[in-house]
């Protein structure tokens, strides 16, 4: 079956596409939120910079097989650059979108366009935070080096994940014993010493109002997060949270402290995981409280009781991940010099 590649050089790609975009996602190995037409289209909105090159490969009776979701810049230097819409610091998991058992056809489509007239000047391909199980390691790599291509990958990052069992006490059996001592301990401490209550923001809640909080909360959590969240970046939070609310995916938790918010969690529910994004936790008011190990502790025991499989604490390897039980998978970056 003879594949054909299609261009689309500016937003109005995604508006094309988007009929056929998370369902080929879901057909694909690389399902996940941060490539789901809701993502990419907010992160292009508020975070996309150069030129927008969206690669949608059709079978020729039209059917979509697969989708390079790019962007071009130029650095200082001159060097012109291919990569994946969301490759910078707020997609933890990215790739190309390409139906399974399709691949190796898919990508030969691809490598072809991107030597041919039709495509724009690179060369550089840089495609970062892809999930060390992907096919597009096994596959692009020789594709590209059979065009005599200079091909390197490297660890971008790990992704401590804490694989679920079917309850709470079953969670706690797999820990160390000294941090199953040391959440039992902080969760009977919140349920005494001071009035404290967690939540997850639900239709009863508006929805502006709490993600203002959470960034505020955020911000006051360490200098470098309020350097993070400059106005284009708090932009792309709200509008992400409305997005992905919509769609159901986005879980907002606060734990409270008596009438003030102590800690709080921006986490995605997708694909039965729980995917945690982005924190806030108000130390200088709860010093003492632990209030970030306790909202922590209430999300695992509350995504054990739905039935999720998953707990993915995503990029980072902050200490408190592996407390929790977490386990490293990689995501690496594959770099391709023409």
């Amino acid at each position: 079956m003879t594949l054909s590649v299609h261009s689309y050089h500016d937003a109005n790609g995604f508006d094309t596409l988007a009929k056929e975009w998370n369902e080929l996602l879901h057909r694909s190995a690389a399902d996940t939120i941060f490539l789901t037409l809701e993502f990419q289209r907010t992160w292009w909105q508020h975070l996309g910079e150069g030129e927008l090159l969206i690669l949608a490969v059709r079978d020729d009776d039209g059917a979509l097989a697969g989708i390079a979701p790019l962007f071009s810049t130029t650095d200082p230097q001159g060097q012109r650059t291919l990569a994946t819409v969301g490759c910078e610091e707020v997609a933890d998991y990215l790739d190309f979108i390409v139906a399974q058992g399709r691949e190796d056809a898919v990508y030969a489509a691809l490598v072809d366009y991107l030597t041919s007239p039709s495509a724009p000047a690179w060369d550089l391909l840089d495609l970062c935070n892809i999930h060390q199980d992907s096919p597009t390691l096994a596959i692009l790599p020789a594709l590209a080096e059979a065009r005599g291509w200079t091909v390197s990958t490297a660890k971008d990052d790990v992704c401590p994940i804490v694989q679920l069992p079917g309850t709470w006490e079953e969670y706690l059996g797999m820990l160390d014993g000294k941090h199953r001592r040391e959440i039992r301990r902080k969760l009977r401490r919140a349920g005494g010493e001071m009035a404290q209550n967690w939540y997850i923001v639900g239709p009863e809640h508006d929805l502006e109002t709490e993600v203002a909080e959470f960034l505020d909360l955020m911000a006051a959590s360490a200098p470098d997060k309020a350097d993070f969240l400059t106005p284009r970046m708090r932009g792309f939070f709200r509008q992400l949270a409305q997005v992905t609310y919509d769609a159901g995916w986005l879980q907002l938790a606060f734990l409270e402290a008596g009438e003030q918010k102590a800690a709080a969690y921006f986490n995605f529910i997708y694909n039965n995981r729980v995917l945690v994004y982005n924190s806030g936790l108000d130390w200088q008011s709860f010093p003492r409280l632990g209030a970030g190990v306790v909202l922590v502790a209430h999300c695992i025991r509350h995504a054990t009781e739905c039935g999720c499989e998953v707990f993915d604490f995503m990029q980072g390897d902050e200490r408190y991940k592996y407390q929790f039980g977490g386990q490293d998978v990689e995501v690496r970056r594959l770099l391709i010099h023409r």
